[in-house]
C-alpha cells in the first residue's frame, strides 16, 4: 500500500505527458481515513471512465451492525448509501477541466426498486464504494492538476457525506430498513394467505408518464374492494389493509384508459422492493411472477411447445420446437412454457400485448375450422388445468372477450382507477361454453423439462468476452445482441452486465457437467448466495457495476441467445 503522499508526487511527474502514463497510478492509496484503490485506468480520454474503489474501515465508519444483520438489511443499506453517494457527487463536484470524458464522476444510479448491487459493500470489516473517474486531459496529455483536484478535495468530500454513519440521516436509513423488513414479511405472509399479489390502500399507481417511473400526482389512490380487503399486521408499519389476488385466475376488466394496464404494471414491478414515496411501495407480488407477452421474431430453440401447438401441416416438431423467427403465437406459447421451467408460479398477461389467436377461439370460428385443423390450442382452455393440476395462477388484462368469464375464479373492474369485485355479475353472464370444452377435450399438463445447454455458446477471442449491456433492452455479448424488450421486469440495465458475466462463469465453469437448464441456473444462484454478487464482478471483465437479477430473467436471456446450443 502507498501513502496519499507518493500518489501526490506521482501526479507531479507524469503532469503533461502522454495519457498512458496515467496507468502508471494503479494500486492502492492510503488517505487516513479511507483507502483509495485504482483499479483500471482508461486507455484515452474518451474511453471508459477508470474504476475507482474507496474503503473505510468500520472503525471509522461505525455502522451499527444490527442495521445490516441479515440478507434484506444489507442490500437495503448498500442501496441507500449508494443513492447517497450519487447524490454527493453532484452536491460536491466542482468545474474540471479538460477533454473527452475527463472529470467525470459517477456510480450507479438506482431506480425506484432496491436491488442487490456491488457498487456499494458493507459488512463487519468495512465499508466500500465502487465508482468511476474520468481522468482528466487535455488533447492526450496528462492533466495532473485536474485529477489532483479530484482526488483530493471532491473524492474525499464524498467520502465524508456518504460513507460515514455519523453524517447520514440515521432516521431515514432507519425507515427504509424498516420498511423493507416489512415489505418482505408480507411477501412471505402472500403464500399461507392463499394470494399471490397485494395491494395496500392508498396505494399510488399511474405514473407520470409512460417513459417516468415517478407518481403521478394527485391521481387517485387505491381502495380495495371490501370483498377482497384482506389485512398485515406489520412490525414497523403495524396494520396495512388492501386487496388480496387470490391464487388461480384473475381477470381485470374496464374499458379503455381506465387502469387496467396501471394495476397489472404494479403487479409485474411488484416482484421488488421500492423506496417510500413511489406510490407502489405495498404493492406485493410472488418474486416469481412472470410478465408474458407476444414477441414476433424471437428465436426458441427445443422448447416444447405442443402443449398449445401441435400437428403443424407442414409436420415442424413442436416437442423440441425451433425457429430463428417465432409468430407472435409460438413465442407466446414459448414464453409460457419457459416461465414454468424457470419456476414462475404466476404470469401476467395483457390481452392488448397477446397474440389474439394464442389467446382465445370463439364459438363461430370452432365451428368454421375444426379443431382438427387448427393446431393452437388457445391459453383460454389451457389456464384452468395449469392451476388446477400445476399451481401456477395467471392475472389477465381483458378488455374485448367475455369467454374468459369461464374460466376466471375472481374479476376485478376498473372503472376511472376505482376497483370493484364484479365475480358475482361476471360469471351470471358465464355461457359455460369454454368449461364445457376444456372438459370435453380432458386436458393434461405433463411438461418434461430436460433440456441442457451445450458448451461453446460464448467464444473467447484474444481480447477476451466482451459483455455490454445497452439499455434495459439489449444485452450484447461479443457483438451478438440478445433481444429483451419483451423482458419487461428488468428494471436496471446493471442486471443485463450482471446477466452477461453470469453467462460467462456458467460457460467456463459448469457449462460441461450435463445438468438440465434449471439446475445449471440453480447452482450458479447458489454460488451467488454464497459468495455474494461481487463474485461475478471478480471474474475478468467485470466492470464493478452490477444488480442482481431474478432466476426468470437469466434463463429469458439465455432463451434469446441466437447462439445457443442445446
Amino acid at each position: 500500500m502507498k501513502s496519499y503522499e507518493l500518489l501526490k508526487k506521482e501526479l507531479e511527474r507524469i503532469d503533461g505527458k502522454s495519457y498512458r502514463m496515467y496507468k502508471e497510478l494503479a494500486g492502492e492509496y492510503n488517505f487516513g481515513s479511507f483507502l483509495l484503490c485504482i483499479d483500471h485506468v482508461q486507455g484515452d480520454p474518451f474511453a471508459s471512465p477508470s474504476r475507482i474503489r474507496v474503503i473505510v474501515n468500520q472503525n471509522i465508519a461505525k455502522f451499527p451492525k444490527e442495521i445490516y444483520d441479515n440478507k434484506n438489511k444489507n442490500t437495503v443499506v448498500a442501496d441507500y448509501l449508494t443513492r447517497e453517494f450519487h447524490y454527493n457527487i453532484n452536491k460536491c463536484s466542482q468545474k474540471v477541466n479538460g477533454s473527452g470524458k475527463s472529470g467525470l464522476i459517477a456510480i450507479s444510479k438506482c431506480p425506484q426498486e432496491i436491488l442487490n448491487r456491488t457498487s456499494v459493500i458493507i459488512d463487519e470489516d468495512k465499508v466500500e464504494a465502487r465508482f468511476y473517474v474520468g481522468f482528466p486531459a487535455r488533447g492526450r496529455s496528462v492533466l495532473s492538476r485536474e485529477l489532483e483536484k479530484i482526488l483530493y478535495n471532491i473524492i474525499p468530500s464524498i467520502v465524508e457525506n456518504s460513507l460515514l454513519y455519523k453524517n447520514i440521516n440515521h432516521a431515514k436509513l432507519a425507515s427504509r430498513v424498516a420498511l423493507v423488513e416489512d415489505q418482505e414479511y408480507i411477501r412471505r405472509g402472500l403464500e399461507s394467505r392463499g394470494l399471490i399479489a397485494f395491494v395496500a390502500n392508498g396505494s399510488i399507481l399511474p405514473r407520470e408518464s409512460g417513459v417516468s417511473t415517478k407518481a403521478l400526482r394527485d391521481s387517485v389512490a387505491f381502495v380495495s374492494p371490501k370483498e377482497l380487503e384482506v389485512e398485515f399486521n406489520t412490525k414497523s408499519y403495524g396494520t396495512i389493509r388492501g386487496m388480496g389476488i387470490k391464487k388461480g385466475i384473475t381477470l381485470i376488466v374496464g374499458g379503455g384508459y381506465h387502469g387496467k394496464s396501471t394495476l397489472l404494471k404494479a403487479l409485474e414491478i411488484g416482484v421488488y422492493n421500492h423506496i417510500e414515496g413511489d406510490g407502489r411501495e405495498l404493492v406485493i407480488t410472488d418474486g416469481s411472477a412472470l410478465k408474458v407477452r407476444a414477441e414476433d421474431s424471437r428465436c426458441i430453440t427445443k422448447t416444447d411447445i405442443s402443449l398449445f401447438i401441435s400437428n403443424l401441416p407442414n409436420g415442424k416438431d413442436t416437442v423440441e420446437f425451433c425457429t430463428e423467427n417465432a409468430s407472435g403465437s409460438t413465442s407466446q406459447a414459448a414464453s409460457i412454457i419457459e416461465g414454468i421451467e424457470s419456476g414462475s408460479r404466476v404470469f401476467l398477461i395483457d390481452e392488448d400485448t397477446s397474440a389474439t389467436n394464442f389467446m382465445m377461439r370463439d364459438d363461430l370460428m370452432q365451428k368454421l375450422v375444426s379443431k382438427e385443423k387448427e393446431p393452437i390450442t388457445p391459453f383460454i382452455e389451457i389456464v384452468g388445468p395449469m392451476y388446477k393440476q400445476k399451481g401456477i395462477s395467471t392475472v389477465i388484462v381483458v378488455g374485448s372477450s367475455g369467454d374468459f368469464f369461464d374460466v376466471a375464479d375472481s374479476v376485478i373492474q376498473l372503472d376511472n382507477y376505482e376497483v370493484k369485485d364484479v365475480t358475482k355479475e361476471a360469471k351470471k353472464l358465464s355461457l359455460g361454453n369454454i368449461t364445457k370444452r376444456v372438459k370435453d377435450r380432458g386436458i393434461k399438463i405433463d411438461i418434461v423439462f430436460n433440456r441442457v445447454i451445450k458448451t461453446g455458446n460464448i467464444e473467447s477471442n484474444d481480447k477476451g468476452i466482451k459483455i455490454k449491456a445497452i439499455g434495459l433492452n439489449v444485452l450484447s455479448i461479443n457483438r451478438e445482441e440478445i433481444d429483451l424488450r419483451a423482458v419487461e421486469q428488468v428494471v436496471d440495465n446493471e442486471q443485463l452486465n450482471a446477466i452477461g458475466l453470469i453467462m460467462k462463469w456458467v460457460e467456463a465453469s459448469i457449462m460441461n457437467k450435463g445438468l438440465n437448464f434449471e439446475t445449471m441456473v440453480d447452482n450458479m444462484l447458489n454460488k451467488i448466495e454464497k459468495n455474494g454478487l461481487i463474485s461475478m464482478d471478480m471474474l475478468k471483465g467485470g466492470n464493478g457495476s452490477l444488480a442482481m437479477p431474478r432466476k426468470q430473467e437469466i434463463m429469458a436471456a439465455y432463451n434469446r441467445y441466437r447462439k445457443l446450443k442445446m
